[in-house]
């Protein structure tokens, strides 16, 4: 039992000095580029977290995650903010407009003129949520110290709300790598979940007849 334990110290050890740095990489760059699954990164960390006997494990793993989110999303916001006060804009602006429904942008744009610190936090939680109402407070010209006061509780939330759902896929299983796909297809499910959602359900219209 004890030369177990002692044989897995080296291994832990090396994917902490790798998985932590890579974690802040990839979350940072999925912040700024919305093209990495964030979402299922942080989980598969979680996953990896609960079977490792560093008890701090989770909690670097929801440090990591959530300050790299942060400061993903205050690049993001710095760049789209000289877009914005550019005659000719930028490019970042515009990946941020072609990302973001007018539909969602206008619902967005409404929400946080009422409720600004409260649909920050949502829309990290919420799938597909984060662009359009970063771009509506890029447009309402929300000063990047507001804009950075409303996404910590936003990354806080976020990175521990995936991070539970880890845990809850990791903790059905024995093997790490089964906790990790069980935690990638929940994530994955509660992702696509509004999407499917929005075209199934029935549109406005008249009433069926009876």
């Amino acid at each position: 039992m004890i030369h177990e334990l002692v044989s897995q110290v080296p291994a832990e050890s090396t994917q902490q000095a790798v998985g932590y740095p890579t974690l802040f990489l990839l979350v940072a760059l999925g912040s700024l580029v919305p093209v990495v699954p964030t979402g299922a990164l942080v989980s598969s960390a979680a996953v990896v977290a609960i079977h490792q006997t560093d008890p701090l494990a989770l909690l670097f793993v929801f440090a990591v995650a959530s300050s790299a989110a942060f400061l993903g999303d205050i690049a993001l916001y710095w760049l789209g903010r000289r877009g914005v006060h550019s005659r000719k804009g930028s490019r970042w602006l515009e990946a941020l407009r072609r990302r973001a429904p007018q539909a969602r942008l206008a619902n967005a744009e409404e929400k946080l003129d009422k409720h600004s610190k409260s649909v920050l936090v949502l829309s990290r939680l919420v799938p597909a949520g984060r662009i359009p109402v970063m771009l509506a407070c890029l447009l309402g010209e929300m000063p990047l110290r507001r804009f950075a006061r409303g996404d910590v509780p936003a990354c806080l939330a976020w990175a521990a709300a995936y991070q539970l759902i880890g845990i809850l896929g990791g903790s059905l299983f024995d093997e790490p790598w089964e906790g990790v796909v069980a935690a990638i297809a929940l994530t994955l499910l509660l992702s696509g979940a509004p999407a499917a959602w929005r075209r199934l359900r029935p549109h406005g219209g008249s009433p069926a007849p009876r």
